[in-house]
């Protein structure tokens, strides 16, 4: 029978239908995405001051990117603000307000609507200079979407404050979805960088960590004296990089695994990103690990 089980009651949803609809449809707990979005808009607003000040030499006017280069870098169909932009002051009024939208988003104000213009204005401003987009600067591009579809102001926010709610805030299905899209995101983040790893050689004789602080212009921290000392202490980072991903990409889909491997990833991804020169996208992949490393 269809639809109906031989006693005439409903047939039990499959176990597929089950974890599906429990993965993105049961209510979450808002507040660890409060803290998602004051990270997540202070980390936009350093990468923002890092823009800053080259902004007019790199966008203005007679600027080093001009339309046909940047046309040529972007993805079909995609589009800039900035463009809009003819002079030098309109360009530091769009910048001002991108900065505007991030610290708002950050304290929680108006966030209906800035956490929707948050992710339009930034995306603006990586398709203006696609070139010139990191890895730090996709990470927070995907953060800031999944903030515009979860209630980013239920939590720890001026909005909050200001309607003087003080019960706690009920658990959101768009909160859930949220969470659910950053996980499956950081999957893909997390095993594009370990298939990438494992196509140099260096990553499978564990010398990969000596090259990555051999680095001087990128590189935050030097770790050569240590590296210089001990081929063990070497090879340990160097697989400990990819053995980590691997497991997180993983781990990250369990039960029993996911707030463990949530947890290490507050401190291991930060530091595969001292390592790899970029901090900032450490930060973000640790931002991401923020909601499941708060679940009960």
């Amino acid at each position: 029978m269809n639809g109906a089980s031989a006693t005439g009651g409903a047939e039990p949803p499959s176990t597929i239908e089950a974890t599906w609809n429990r993965f993105w449809f049961t209510p979450a707990d808002p507040g660890p995405l409060a803290i998602v979005r004051m990270l997540t808009a202070a980390v936009a607003l350093v990468l923002l001051a890092s823009y800053s000040a080259d902004l007019d030499a790199w966008f203005g006017p007679g600027g080093m990117i001009p339309a046909d280069p940047r046309a040529a870098w972007r993805a079909p169909f995609s589009w800039s603000l900035f463009d809009l932009t003819r002079s030098v002051g309109s360009l530091r009024l769009l910048f001002g307000i991108t900065a505007v939208a991030m610290a708002l988003l950050g304290v929680g104000l108006a966030t209906p609507v800035v956490s929707v213009a948050a992710p339009i204005l930034w995306a603006s401003l990586l398709h203006r200079g696609p070139m010139l987009a990191g890895p730090a600067d996709d990470c927070v591009a995907v953060l800031l979407w999944c903030l515009a579809i979860a209630p980013s102001g239920a939590a720890w926010s001026l909005d909050r404050w200001f309607t003087g709610r003080t019960a706690p805030p009920r658990p959101s299905v768009r909160g859930r979805i949220a969470r659910g899209l950053m996980q499956v995101h950081a999957t893909a983040i997390s095993l594009a960088t370990l298939l990438a790893q494992l196509k140099g050689d260096v990553w499978w004789d564990g010398t990969a960590a000596w090259w990555l602080a051999a680095r001087a212009d990128s590189r935050v921290v030097d770790l050569t004296s240590l590296f210089a000392r001990s081929e063990y202490a070497c090879n340990l980072v160097t697989h400990g990089i990819t053995a980590f991903e691997g497991l997180f990409a993983v781990g990250i889909w369990f039960t029993t695994t996911q707030m463990p491997v949530a947890r290490a990833g507050l401190v291991a991804w930060p530091f595969i990103g001292l390592c790899a020169g970029e901090p900032w996208w450490g930060v973000a992949m640790a931002i991401v690990c923020i909601p499941p490393a708060c679940s009960r």
